[in-house]
């Protein structure tokens, strides 16, 4: 499949990209704003780059696309009106870009809790609420959809281990943003995937395996 990343530059989407770098299931095609970014993302593992804004115009990127990924997010220091632009309005037109172009497979990379955002710590309650109406866009869309919602994230070494359930009972773990990077690569070509939601922490359950009883 030709998969299109979008917010190829973060943290989990280039954590993602090694494994299509080592797969010949699927090309990843980075979405990117500069083209200063291409050179490296190629070489993290994106077969090609196409350059768009996910806060303009985005349409061009859809073309020859089979599947998409929304790892996309504003980023801890930004505020209210970046989250509303990029996390709820940017997945909703990435959303709406896919089913114009035909495009049935959509992987969103969300966060765990979002189904109570009154529950959020209230600095949270934003980018939770965002995230929640475009899972339930998503959810809405008809597409065959996967929606990933990790733990906690952090920057350590991948486990490659993980905790995988619909609602995880606690939330004294965390996830590498390698370990959610390869959840994602895995759920692409899995259709017992499609149309479900999962919360996943590391654990002890290999990735592939945990994925198969999804």
């Amino acid at each position: 499949m030709k998969v299109l990343i979008i917010g190829a530059n973060g943290k989990v989407a280039r954590r993602s990209l090694q494994h299509f770098k080592n797969s010949s299931k699927h090309d990843a095609v980075a979405m990117i704003r500069k083209e200063e970014q291409a050179s490296e993302l190629k070489e993290l593992g994106a077969t090609e780059t196409v350059i768009a804004d996910l806060e303009g115009d985005i349409s061009e990127a859809f073309k020859g696309i089979d599947a998409v990924v929304f790892a996309a997010g504003s980023g801890p220091s930004t505020g209210a009106d970046k989250t509303v632009l990029i996390d709820l309005w940017g997945a909703i037109k990435t959303i709406d870009e896919a089913k114009k172009n035909g495009i049935k497979r959509f992987v969103m990379v969300s966060a765990i809790n979002v189904d109570d955002p009154e529950a959020a710590p209230e600095k949270m309650r934003h980018y939770v609420v965002a995230k929640k109406l475009a899972d339930d866009h998503l959810k809405a869309s008809g597409l065959d959809y996967t929606i990933v919602r990790p733990g906690s994230l952090n920057n350590e070494d991948p486990i490659g281990k993980i905790l995988l359930e619909e609602k995880i009972g606690h939330r004294n773990a965390e996830i590498t943003r390698a370990d959610v990077g390869h959840v994602v690569f895995e759920t692409l070509d899995k259709t017992n995937t499609y149309g479900k939601i999962f919360e996943v922490l590391n654990g002890e359950t290999p990735i592939e395996d945990a994925i198969k009883k999804v």
